[in-house]
């Protein structure tokens, strides 16, 4: 298992000094405006926050100053389908650990179909050396249910000693695929990787000893996950699912 003193990613702060303005942006974001830095401190992190937060804006940002396609994929992917992206990264400064990182993946289930995409197309062209799917399995991702592709990278693509950002992996896969994937972190783990999540799964909040960063209106904190309103609400609607039902589905008259 990766030692803490040991992550490859260590920290990040933000260069408030140098931010043309907090009232545009993504910086106008609660999240980001006061933000100053956030250091990890486990091997597994999850940032979490309603829809419009900023968790996915700030996993994004933190790929690109590390040096990830903002698309998603590996150091090495170099295509653009669509400009979206915000200039926070120009204001991020990451701390790097000792030991560096020999695989990483930005994993970002919005664009994930682009990347797959693009491994298709390079494996089209290139006519020497293994096919890049084969490290995805074997089997062009496209053919595949979003579920299953998903799946093989986690599977087929992620390594061990690796850092992996990943942007809501959890929206194509069904609860049981949720756990098999909090086991597949957990092996990946113990082979020295480091992971950093951006979710809405409380299931995959679970990971022990995980540390979890609320994103609000007041800014950024650190949680439990019997805090967070991901697990109240899912344990409220499971133990009192008639009582909820009521509530939303409650005629007007």
């Amino acid at each position: 298992m990766l030692d803490p003193r040991s992550l490859y990613l260590r920290s990040m702060m933000l260069k408030r000094e140098e931010v043309p303005s907090f009232r545009r942006y993504p910086f106008n974001l609660p999240a980001v405006h006061d933000f100053a830095s956030l250091s990890f401190r486990q091997p597994v992190t999850f940032i979490v926050g309603e829809n419009g937060s900023g968790k996915s804006t700030l996993l994004e940002a933190m790929a690109i100053a590390w040096g990830f396609n903002p698309e998603g994929g590996t150091v090495n992917f170099a295509f653009e389908t669509q400009a979206s992206h915000s200039e926070l990264h120009q204001y991020l400064r990451l701390a790097r650990g000792t030991t560096r990182p020999k695989d990483g993946f930005f994993f970002r289930a919005e664009s994930y179909y682009n990347v797959a995409t693009n491994i298709d197309r390079l494996d089209a062209e290139e006519s020497f050396g293994p096919p890049i799917r084969d490290s995805y399995g074997g089997k062009s991702l496209h053919e595949q249910s979003h579920g299953e592709s998903f799946f093989a990278a986690f599977m087929h693509r992620f390594g061990g000693r690796g850092l992996y950002l990943m942007d809501e992996p959890e929206a194509a896969l069904s609860p049981l695929k949720q756990l098999s994937m909090l086991s597949r972190i957990h092996q990946l783990v113990a082979k020295r990787s480091q992971f950093v999540i951006a979710t809405h799964s409380p299931i995959l909040m679970s990971y022990p000893h995980a540390e979890i960063w609320l994103l609000d209106e007041k800014g950024m904190r650190q949680v439990e996950l019997e805090e967070t309103e991901h697990y109240i609400i899912t344990r409220k609607m499971m133990n009192n699912r008639e009582q909820m039902l009521d509530i939303l589905l409650e005629e007007e008259y």
